[in-house]
């Protein structure tokens, strides 16, 4: 498909992309949804490293560098800075039906969804390019003056993500700009820019979500959540 390949192409290239197997960040994840579950600058300043080919996130430095944290698809766990395991959530799934509680109020909860989202925010768009995740293109959208060009893609059951069904947007140079999607029953667009070349991989640095229209445009305010990328290497 040309766009995704014209994608692809502008973020590095599969080529250079399949040599790499791990990454390393520093990063901050803010926003409404951190404040409003209580952990307001728990994920500031943290390093996250993880695997480019399997759902695999660990962070280290959150709560203030009190403790490290570890994301794969079956398994959440949280760890005191001496290795020692604190708690651990086997099978974990990203639905909340307890709706007297904030979805991110426990900690394990906000790990699972940190680990998987910054996989998913990293490892797009060569992601899409997986056999088993199913794309099409969409007719451009105009956002505010420019078009953009639009991919639906869906992703399988073995994902993990924010729902498996998420439309890409991408700009006049094939960088991706916004992404749509379901975030915890409200209609959201990951907006990305500020990209920088790490490793001959184009990253965008800065990440934003707002709440969606039902005709598509975005509610500026309030900001649900906010990922800043300081650094970032591949290997």
């Amino acid at each position: 498909m040309a766009l995704l390949d014209d994608a692809i192409d502008a973020s590095g290239g599969l080529a250079r992309w399949t040599r790499l197997s791990r990454f390393t960040l520093h990063l901050s994840f803010g926003g409404m949804l951190f404040t409003e579950a209580g952990h307001a600058g728990q994920f500031k300043d943290v390093i996250a490293e993880g695997s480019t080919r399997t759902q695999s996130v660990r962070f280290t430095g959150i709560t203030g560098g009190q403790e490290c944290a570890s994301f794969q698809p079956d398994s959440v766990t949280i760890e005191n800075i001496d290795g020692e395991i604190l708690r651990t959530w086997r099978h974990p799934q990203f639905r909340y039906a307890n709706h007297a509680i904030h979805p991110l109020a426990d900690e394990l909860h906000l790990v699972f969804f940190c680990g998987f989202a910054i996989w998913s925010y990293l490892t797009t768009p060569f992601l899409l390019a997986r056999r088993d995740v199913q794309v099409e293109e969409l007719p451009p959208w105009l956002e505010n003056g420019a078009l953009w060009h639009r991919l639906r893609a869906r992703f399988p059951s073995d994902i993990v993500t924010h729902n498996s069904e998420q439309i890409f947007y991408f700009d006049q140079k094939a960088l991706q700009r916004r992404v749509d999607h379901d975030l915890l029953g409200t209609r959201v667009a990951d907006y990305s820019w500020a990209h920088q070349t790490f490793s001959d991989i184009m990253v965008p640095t800065l990440r934003r979500s707002q709440m969606l229209r039902p005709d598509g445009t975005v509610i500026a305010k309030p900001a649900l959540i906010d990922v800043e990328i300081f650094d970032a290497a591949f290997d």
